[in-house]
């Protein structure tokens, strides 16, 4: 599979741009209002200093995520507070030997965390202001072609040609400007592997392909109060497990279905299966780029767990070939979904076994 210099191993950056509060407390009316409180984190939350503990933990590239939202003050108005922001990750990075990648993390009528959030794929007006989005930071880094754009998070609510459409107005928009610029698309199902193969994949040599994986979701986002099925079971889901019984209890309870049948436990072979499509994304398409732009686990599972699961998704990465980025750094203490891999006070790694493991350094135990 084909490789590029200086994206290997990677970290996401949430809970700075993205994720800084939760909207599904919000009444509708006032999830898309960006107040005082939020500019004063916005300016604060992220510095210097934390990209370069990212950078001495050994990552290569950082995964900025950032909501339309906070960049866009108004139709096609930016925040120039924000695109300033913007610009000092970016230097940042480039001091400490990185390379930044900007994901809009949501997009207006894209939020994939917000179920009657929808629209993006359907509305022309959207549309266009998406793509007027990428022009505008295509002219702000049209110097800096190491800097990475990643179209969309995790595409929802549509179908995988509405969203190829879409993708294809933003790349075909960019391209007229930089035929250079590094791209990343990836599948609708909130990315998960199961869609990669519906990604359109193009003659373009810049062009970055990416899924994400979160499976089995009852383990990795256990007990988190975002999710209705984890919060309705409210249990703790060990990994790897002997109790195979345990996870089939979970969907019975939940969906009144039966799972893992063919299953004795939950452990790598379970991974490996589910990540089946992105296997054959590489046999077919061996001379594209395709990368893991996103994993982890929620901050309140046990950390053994964490180390466990962690290890098996990045020995699988490793096997393939495949370069990958872990989410995430650190998430805001109001943040339903906390994955963050350092602690809150002195933001250090979680666990010298940890960094080991998102180095790709862990022996399978």
């Amino acid at each position: 599979m084909k490789r590029i210099e200086g994206f290997s191993r990677g970290m996401g950056i949430g809970g700075w741009l993205t994720n800084y509060k939760r909207f599904n407390v919000l009444p509708q009316d006032r999830r898309m209002t960006i107040t005082i409180g939020d500019m004063e984190h916005f300016e604060s939350y992220i510095t210097e200093a934390d990209i370069a503990y990212i950078a001495s933990l050994g990552m290569d590239h950082i995964r900025l995520g950032f909501d339309q939202i906070v960049v866009e003050e108004s139709p096609y108005v930016y925040r120039r507070r924000i695109i300033a922001l913007l610009h000092n990750f970016v230097d940042w990075c480039h001091k400490y030997g990185m390379r930044p990648v900007l994901n809009m993390h949501k997009a207006i009528g894209n939020y994939c965390d917000i179920p009657d959030e929808c629209g993006l794929m359907q509305d022309k007006e959207l549309q266009s202001r998406f793509v007027a989005l990428w022009e505008m930071l295509e002219d702000e880094f049209c110097d800096e072609n190491d800097v990475v754009f990643e179209l969309l998070n995790e595409a929802v609510n549509a179908t995988p040609e509405e969203w190829n459409a879409v993708a294809r107005g933003a790349i075909d928009a960019i391209r007229r400007r930089n035929p250079l610029r590094l791209i990343v698309v990836g599948g609708v199902e909130w990315n998960n592997p199961p869609a990669l193969p519906y990604v359109k994949v193009y003659d373009d040599e810049n062009i970055i392909y990416t899924f994400h994986c979160y499976a089995p979701h009852e383990f990795t986002h256990q007990q988190g109060v975002l999710q209705a099925p984890q919060l309705f079971y409210n249990r703790k889901m060990p990994y790897p497990c002997d109790d195979i019984e345990r996870y089939r209890d979970y969907h019975r309870t939940v969906f009144g279905t039966e799972e893992y049948e063919k299953y004795d436990r939950m452990d790598i072979a379970f991974m490996r299966d589910y990540l089946a499509p992105v296997k054959e994304f590489i046999e077919k398409h061996p001379d594209k780029i395709l990368w893991c732009g996103e994993f982890g686990t929620i901050r309140h599972a046990r950390l053994e767990w964490r180390e466990s699961w962690m290890r098996d998704m990045i020995t699988i990465l490793n096997e393939w070939d495949i370069p990958y980025c872990v989410w995430n750094y650190l998430s805001t203490p109001n943040d339903g979904n906390r994955f963050s891999l350092v602690d809150d006070d002195e933001r250090k790694i979680l666990s010298e076994e940890l960094h080991r493991i998102i180095l790709g350094e862990s022996g399978k135990k």
